[in-house]
C-alpha cells in the first residue's frame, strides 16, 4: 500500500473507529468530554493549517519578501469565504445548536446534522488531498512523510469527531447500527474531497501554493465558526482549552518529527 492510499484512507478510518464508540459507551457523552474532544480537534486543525499548509505554501513560491506571502494570503481568504458561502446555502444544524442554519428546509434534524459534519470534513479532505499532491510534485517543500503526518493528525482528530456524531444520534433514539452508519458516512466526504483535490492539483501545479492556503483558510473557518464556540459555551470551558492545547502540540510534533 503506497503513501497516497494510506494518506487517503487514514482520516476515514479515524472517523469509522470513532463512530464505533456507540457500541461501547453509554447513550450520552459527558459534556466535559465533548468539550475536550472539540478543543482537541480545533487544536489539530489550527496546527495543521500553519505547519502543514501555510508554511509550505509560502516556501513553495520560491520568492522573497511580500511576494512570498501573496499566494498564502489570497488562498487563505478564498478558503474562508468559500466555507462562508457553503454555510449560507446548505441547511445544517450543529450538535450544540437548537436552531438550524442556512436556508429554511423541511429535511430532518439528523440530515441537517450530517450536512453540518460534511461541511466540517470537506476542508479536511481537501487539506489531505492538496498536501499529498504537493508531496508528489514538490517534495522538497512538503515531503510524503509530512503529508502522511497531516493525514495521521486528521485521523486522530476524526476519532472523537466520529464519536461526537454517533453518540448524540444514539441518544436521540436511533439504533446503534444506524448511529454508527451515519457517523461513519459523515467522514466519507474526506477521501472523496482528497481524491478530487489531487486530480485538480495534477492539472494546475502552478497554483498549489494557493490550494494549500485555501485548505488552511477553510479549516480555520470551521475552527472559529464552530469548534471554538462549542468549547467555550456553558460549563467546563477550560476543558476545551486544555483539549485545544493537546491537539495543537500533538499535530505540531507529528509534522516536525515526521515531516
Amino acid at each position: 500500500m503506497n503513501g497516497i492510499t494510506i494518506g487517503l484512507l487514514l482520516p476515514f478510518l479515524g472517523t469509522t473507529l470513532g463512530a464505533a464508540c456507540v457500541f461501547l459507551m453509554r447513550k450520552t457523552m459527558p459534556e466535559r468530554l465533548q468539550k475536550i474532544l472539540n478543543g482537541f480537534a480545533a487544536g489539530v486543525m489550527v496546527s495543521a493549517s500553519v505547519w502543514s499548509l501555510l508554511i509550505p505554501s509560502i516556501e513553495m513560491t520560491g520568492k522573497e519578501g511580500i511576494m512570498s506571502i501573496i499566494p498564502a494570503l489570497i488562498g487563505f481568504a478564498v478558503g474562508i469565504f468559500f466555507l462562508l458561502f457553503l454555510d449560507e446555502i446548505v441547511p445544517h444544524q450543529h450538535l450544540a445548536g437548537e436552531e438550524s442554519e442556512g436556508p429554511k428546509s423541511h429535511i430532518s434534524k439528523t440530515a441537517k446534522l450530517v450536512f453540518a459534519v460534511t461541511l466540517h470534513n470537506l476542508p479536511e479532505g481537501m487539506a489531505v488531498g492538496v498536501a499529498l499532491a504537493a508531496a508528489l510534485d514538490h517534495s522538497s517543500y512538503l515531503s510524503m512523510a509530512g503529508a502522511i503526518a497531516l493525514s495521521v493528525g486528521i485521523a486522530i482528530q476524526n476519532f472523537p469527531e466520529g464519536a461526537i456524531v454517533s453518540m448524540p444520534l444514539r441518544s436521540a433514539g436511533n439504533s446503534k447500527g444506524k448511529s454508527f452508519l451515519i457517523g461513519t458516512l459523515s467522514g466519507i466526504v474526506e477521501p472523496i474531497g482528497a481524491i478530487l483535490t489531487i486530480l485538480l492539483a495534477s492539472f494546475v501545479l502552478p497554483i498549489l501554493p494557493y490550494l494549500l492556503s485555501f485548505a488552511a483558510g477553510a479549516m480555520m473557518y470551521v475552527v472559529v465558526e464552530e469548534l471554538i464556540p462549542e468549547t467555550q459555551e456553558g460549563k467546563h470551558s477550560n476543558s476545551g482549552t486544555i483539549g485545544f492545547a493537546i491537539g495543537f502540540m500533538l499535530m505540531m510534533a507529528l509534522d516536525v518529527l515526521l515531516g
